[in-house]
């Protein structure tokens, strides 16, 4: 069995540069979907856990994550080049709690 290299249909991804740039595109675009679907369920487990009734410090816990998991995907999203963050933030319902906490660095340990 022979192998080949990936063949293109674009014409101008004929040179190695244009292919790593290609495949470096890809791996942004995987790593966009990966933290979206991170802010997806750290939301998702704050407003479940909100509506069993949790307590203060562990719902204070659950913001901290969603807050966090929103900051990686905004630093995701402005190394793609999508600057503007009103549309995600409708498109999740990120609450103000939440959008209030993000970039907030947090002591770990004592």
């Amino acid at each position: 069995m022979s192998v080949r290299p990936p063949q293109f249909q674009d014409r101008h991804v004929s040179s190695g540069l244009n292919v790593l740039e290609y495949e470096l595109m890809a791996e942004r675009a995987d790593a966009l979907g990966r933290h979206g679907t991170k802010v997806e369920k750290a939301l998702e487990q704050l407003r479940g856990r909100a509506e069993q009734g949790c307590s203060p410090a562990e719902r204070e816990e659950l913001l901290d994550l969603a807050a966090d998991a929103v900051w990686a995907f905004f630093i995701q999203r402005e190394i793609c080049g999508l600057r503007d963050q009103r549309d995600i933030v409708r498109r999740y319902a990120i609450p103000k709690e939440v959008l209030a906490r993000v970039g907030i660095v947090r002591r770990t340990g004592s």
